[in-house]
């Protein structure tokens, strides 16, 4: 079936970083568009970064939100995505999911529903 594992959440304080990375399984034949979501408490799944394939050209989508803080990058070779987030705020308090796609070209459409594959989950704290 395939499966994304993530790795690198945890506690932080306000203004502080964390790098968050997936992994896709093997089993995965082919990986179109990838993306961290989160889902803070009481909200609903929101885009966070999305990043396509470098076979469609490539390109980033960020939430307007984290854009200039955050940065998406992905290593094909290796099936991983990597989310880099910098100057954190309180508000980035949430449950990150990392997204592979495996039908659907681009990054344009955000809807979580777009994707096949949905990492287990990994929560980030900034708290002081």
């Amino acid at each position: 079936q395939g499966y994304l594992v993530e790795s690198g959440g945890g506690l932080v304080q306000p203004g502080g970083s964390l790098r968050l990375s997936c992994e896709a399984d093997g089993s995965i034949s082919t990986i179109t568009t990838m993306g961290w979501y989160r889902q803070r408490p009481g909200k609903q799944r929101e885009m966070v970064a999305l990043i396509a394939s470098g076979a469609s050209g490539g390109g980033t989508n960020y939430a307007d939100s984290v854009k200039d803080r955050f940065t998406i990058s992905r290593d094909n070779a290796k099936n991983t995505v990597v989310l880099q987030m910098n100057s954190l705020k309180p508000e980035d308090t949430a449950v990150y999911y990392c997204a592979a796609d495996s039908v659907h070209w681009g990054i344009t459409d955000i809807t979580p529903s777009r994707y096949g594959y949905w990492g287990q989950g990994t929560r980030v704290t900034v708290s002081s």
